[in-house]
């Protein structure tokens, strides 16, 4: 088993910055993929970064060039750093660790969310 604590959620105004935080612990040495998610009311949850254990990274369009996801492997730690915050970025944002196979299995652990609300 894999789990996964999230924290660094809040209020922001408009502009501003948030970094969250996703500490893993449990069975990680077959993890090969991180990320975190967003779901917001009535929407459906999406990917908004990830990031695998070999270094490469994926983006939604949406964030690029504002959020940066990164690996601490000394404290087993995934960040997301998100800059120039907009209040389309208001959700519940998830952490994921994934586990993948060659031949297209996957397995899934989450945190349990943190909201980021983006508002004046």
């Amino acid at each position: 088993q894999v789990q996964l604590v999230e924290s660094g959620g809040g209020l922001v105004q408009p502009g501003g910055s948030l970094r969250l935080s996703c500490a893993v612990s449990g069975s990680i040495f077959s993890i090969n993929v991180m990320g975190w998610y967003r779901q917001a009311p009535g929407k459906q949850r999406e990917l908004v970064a990830s990031i695998t254990t070999g270094g490469s990274t994926n983006y939604r369009d949406s964030v690029k060039g504002r959020f940066t996801i990164s690996i601490d492997n000394a404290k087993n730690t995934v960040y997301l750093q998100m800059n120039s915050l907009k209040p389309e970025d208001t959700a519940v944002y998830y952490c994921n660790a994934a586990r993948t196979t060659s031949w297209g299995a996957r397995t899934d652990y989450w945190g349990q969310g943190t909201q980021v609300t983006v508002s004046s």
